[in-house]
């Protein structure tokens, strides 16, 4: 893969279904217009930060596997399996499996049978178990026609994905142009599409209204837990609460370090790839929001029957874009946000499988995963069985509707294995002083360091206010120590039976 492929997988990696619904559930916690810019500017600082950093760790170990290895190069591998066990078990088959499902609702704008509670085996209702602050449980197990739909894509792509990364590559390269060019196109909209109403109510004269609501001395309500009591919290902490949506959306952009081993000229084209692919999505995620202010109220009713009285904070089933784009084009802008988001949705679970494989393929080859992983097909040349391992986990997350839950976990264990990474940076910079770096990170150690204290300052704040996002990834993450100890002795035990 060249460089416009690496790049792709970046974008495509990052662009699922997130920027067109998480800036209503966003905007509702944080009532201000500059507050929720504010959010997916930090987004935006914090994820081109950390892309910058991981550049230097891309072409210093252009390897298989990518953030795994330089966990496992530069901390230990414990450390390593640590992050490949939470990505298999809950990050990227939690998050393939719900933008697969998220795939399935919006065919069902086009087709009304595929819904959600068209079930074909309905196995059962797990019942809610309350944990403290948090509620475990609570969904519903078997087989309906989104999920299918989800297990249909899933299934197709994984196919293609063993047929070679060339074939891959260029499903990536298609569905990431379209995508792209469809949230443009929703930038576009807004720049035609402005209703005066929304302008005055968000923005106002001299955007006094924009302001409203962002001073420093500002008290903002957030529930702590679930259904628990009511904390007024500062700016600083408010923002932090709300990057759950913020970044979960622009995740997924290390994905291109997986494929390290499969990319021509790593040591210049990863590095490029991960600041043009980040840099590109940012700047039209903070468009996209600029645009939802400029066509719909930030505040609105839940109770409206317009999409002008529901706003931005209700849209219906948060699904912000669709607003817009009915708002812009009335009758028939459902169906086109629906499409670009069928597009969008297809080309990221396409990136998240094709990348995720080469992680277990890389944990087989150290020992720590399943020998038939690390295997690769003698004719396609791609870790066919990885991906098929992959695919009965992803595929039972969305029969088991446990993804959602698994989402919610998400972010703050991978903000633990970004922290742990740039901080590896330091690490190897100490102990490999003399390794060849062709790109080295910019603005280390200054920039690295900021993006340690700003994702530390959201874990703290996660772990305080948001205990049902933070508590349980914190325990699945920790439950890979005893799994990584059998993992080892089962090594040890093959070595000393061959010798």
């Amino acid at each position: 893969m060249g460089l416009f492929s690496a790049t792709a997988i970046v974008m495509g990696s990052m662009i699922g279904s997130g920027i067109f619904i998480v800036s209503a559930d966003m905007s509702r916690a944080l009532g201000s217009p500059a507050l929720l810019i504010a959010a997916w500017l930090v987004t935006a600082v914090m994820t081109v930060i950390g892309a910058l950093s991981y550049g230097e760790l891309a072409a210093m170990m252009p390897k298989a596997g990518g953030q795994y290895v330089y966990l496992r190069e530069a901390l230990g591998p414990l450390w390593g399996f640590l992050y490949g066990w939470t990505l298999f078990l809950v990050i990227q088959t939690g998050t393939i499996a719900a933008v697969g499902v998220a795939f399935g609702k919006f065919l069902g704008v086009f087709f009304p049978s595929v819904s959600a509670q068209h079930w074909l085996w309905h196995i059962g209702h797990v019942p809610a178990w309350h944990v403290g602050p948090m509620v475990l449980g609570n969904m519903e197990i078997g087989l309906n026609t989104v999920n299918l739909s989800a297990i249909v894509v899933i299934t197709l792509l994984t196919l293609l994905n063993t047929l070679g990364v060339k074939m891959g590559a260029a499903v990536q390269n298609i569905f990431t142009s379209a995508k792209v060019l469809a949230l443009a196109a929703v930038v576009l909209v807004g720049i035609f599409a402005k209703d005066a109403i929304a302008l005055a109510a968000n923005f106002g004269a001299g955007w006094h209204h924009f302001w409203a609501g962002a001073g420093w001395h500002t008290s903002h309500a957030v529930v702590v837990g679930v259904g628990g009591p009511t904390a007024y919290v500062g700016l600083l902490t408010i923002v932090a609460v709300v990057q759950v949506g913020s970044l979960f959306s622009a995740d997924a952009w290390n994905n291109v370090t997986f494929t390290a081993g499969e990319i021509r000229n790593p040591k210049r084209n990863l590095p490029l790839s991960l600041a043009i692919g980040t840099g590109v999505v940012l700047l039209l995620y903070v468009l996209c929001n600029f645009v939802y202010l400029s066509v719909l109220p930030m505040m609105g009713d839940p109770a409206a029957s317009t999409l002008m009285g529901r706003g931005i904070q209700f849209a219906s089933e948060d699904r912000v874009a669709t607003a817009v784009m009915q708002s812009a084009f009335a009758g028939y802008g459902a169906k086109l946000m629906a499409a670009a988001i069928l597009i969008s949705t297809f080309g990221c679970v396409n990136g998240m499988l094709l990348a995720g494989a080469r992680v277990y393929y890389a944990m087989s080859r150290d020992g720590l995963f399943f020998k038939s992983v690390g295997k690769l097909s003698e004719r396609s040349k791609t870790p066919v069985n990885s991906l098929w391992v992959q695919w009965a986990w992803t595929c039972l997350l969305c029969l088991s509707g446990s993804y959602g839950q698994l989402l919610d976990y998400v972010i703050f264990a991978v903000l633990i294995f970004y922290i742990l990474t740039i901080a590896g940076l330091f690490v190897l910079r100490q102990t490999r002083p003399d390794a060849v770096r062709p790109y080295r990170a910019f603005g280390y150690p200054v920039l690295p360091a900021l993006y340690i204290v700003m994702a530390a300052w959201i874990c703290i704040v996660l772990l305080r206010y948001k205990p049902q996002y933070t508590w349980p990834g914190l325990v699945i993450v920790l439950l890979g120590v005893p799994v990584y100890l059998i993992w080892k002795r089962r090594g040890t035990a093959v070595e000393t039976a061959r010798t």
